[in-house]
């Protein structure tokens, strides 16, 4: 007979056999010209050191923590064996040639779900820029451009193909297809992303295939140095991300919490940009945390806002979303305002939802079921 069972965090073992059961949501593609700030980026993120023998082509691949308060509050309150953020998988991908040329960045560009393009806004004079000199507007638009281009140039290789292969008749996935590549191509002439391209479901699923990467959101991120962080034009930026890698460096530098924040304060920053950064990406794909706490474990697992509880359930293990019974639920705010499990409990403050129960962020959920 099958028994019910709780689970409050999933495999008290290995955290890499947790991590196939949950593999980040997303991947982020950092892009940009080389000396924009991009490996150092991805090292400050991921804590994995760029080779000095990689080759110009080649993707390097790590994940990023995503830090966040909430469970740091919460491994206090429980004082768990180790504490597991929710994370990012980064793709440091091949730079873009200054002033056009081959693509090796593109390929890969195309499997990531998020775009992070670098933009050099520092102005050290000792480091070189391709274009000979620092121009953030510049090479945004031409970065911009590029994307568009590369687009371009799928969609009518795609509707050269097309024509051949309608000579023979034309299937009614094929007329589809045709279709919203003719819009998608007077969109791109028009210098516009086709993120802005009205298509039909039907219209889209005809060209995912594609990966055509001006469908991708974006999120530009301006390298600035330190003297530039406090600037109204850059600290009030709304349209890009702004950070300083080099400041980056520094705070990362420092193991004292209590210095870092001291360091943030006096920069006037209330976090480190990569965590501004990280959080940033994770927002715009329309992500959120809920988090399953115990005396082995606190940790947060990424979901996409709307999903159900036995959805969420099945991020930690498939069985339990299959043998979903229902869910114990608690919200982050009454948990710390009352300190702890036993008390929110006492008070009547924990719910029990059901399959139909969509989860909100910060929730901590205690999932039972039966397989």
């Amino acid at each position: 007979m099958a028994r019910a069972q709780s689970i409050h965090t999933p495999f008290a073992l290995d955290p890499e056999r947790c991590l196939r059961f949950n593999p980040p949501v997303m991947k982020i593609g950092i892009l940009g010209y080389p000396q924009s700030g991009k490996k150092t980026l991805f090292t400050l993120l991921t804590g994995r050191q760029v080779p000095p023998t990689r080759k110009e082509t080649e993707v390097l691949e790590g994940i990023a923590p995503i830090r966040d308060p909430r469970v740091d509050v919460l491994s206090r309150l429980v004082k768990p064996e180790r504490t597991r953020y929710a994370e990012n998988s980064l793709a440091l991908l091949p730079d873009v040639a200054c002033g056009g040329g081959e693509r090796p960045w593109l390929e890969a560009a195309r499997r990531t779900d998020l775009l992070c393009i670098v933009v050099r806004a520092f102005p050290t004079p000792s480091v070189y820029h391709p274009a000979g000199s620092v121009d953030p507007e510049r090479d945004r638009a031409n970065l911009d451009a590029e994307l568009l281009v590369a687009d371009l140039e799928m969609v009518e290789k795609r509707l050269e193909r097309l024509a051949k292969e309608k000579r023979g008749g034309q299937t009614t996935q094929q007329a589809v297809e045709e279709q919203a590549l003719i819009k998608c191509r007077g969109v791109l002439e028009a210098g516009k992303p086709l993120k802005s391209v009205a298509l039909e479901e039907h219209e889209e699923k005809t060209i995912r295939s594609l990966g055509l990467v001006t469908m991708l959101p974006i999120l530009w991120a301006y390298n600035v140095g330190e003297e530039q962080l406090g600037v109204p034009e850059w600290k009030n930026r709304q349209d890009a991300f702004v950070v300083s890698c080099l400041i980056e460096q520094e705070i990362a530098a420092l193991q004292d919490e209590k210095e870092r924040q001291e360091y943030l304060q006096s920069l006037g920053l209330e976090h480190s940009g990569l965590d501004r950064l990280n959080a940033a990406a994770y927002d715009t794909l329309g992500l959120m945390s809920f988090y399953t706490i115990g005396k082995d474990e606190v940790r947060a697992w990424t979901i996409r806002k709307g999903t159900r509880a036995p959805e969420a359930a099945g991020k930690i293990h498939s069985d339990i979303e299959r043998g979903f019974i229902r869910a114990d639920v608690i919200r982050y705010d009454e948990l710390v305002a009352l300190g702890g499990e036993d008390a929110v409990r006492k008070a009547g403050k924990e719910q029990l939802k059901g399959k139909d129960y969509i989860i909100q962020d910060g929730d901590i959920c205690h999932f039972r079921f039966s397989v």
